[in-house]
């Protein structure tokens, strides 16, 4: 089976022959490991409503 490396697409054998699996090499394993370590990868999310918003919020949906 081969997939694309997640760093250079590069297509790579999924082997427990290959170590660095599932990158094609060790730099490819360590410049994602740096994008991990330097927050490149961040899942969007909104700020945490307050509670004081969040009663504030239930109120107008009560009066309207």
């Amino acid at each position: 089976m081969f997939v694309d490396c997640p760093t250079c697409k590069t297509p790579v054998e999924w082997t427990d022959s290959n170590p660095h699996r599932p990158f094609c090499s060790d730099r490819c394993r360590l410049i994602d490991l740096g994008a991990w370590a330097s927050e490149d990868y961040r899942i969007p999310s909104q700020e945490p409503v307050s509670e004081d918003d969040l009663i504030e919020s239930l109120q107008q949906q009560n009066i309207d």
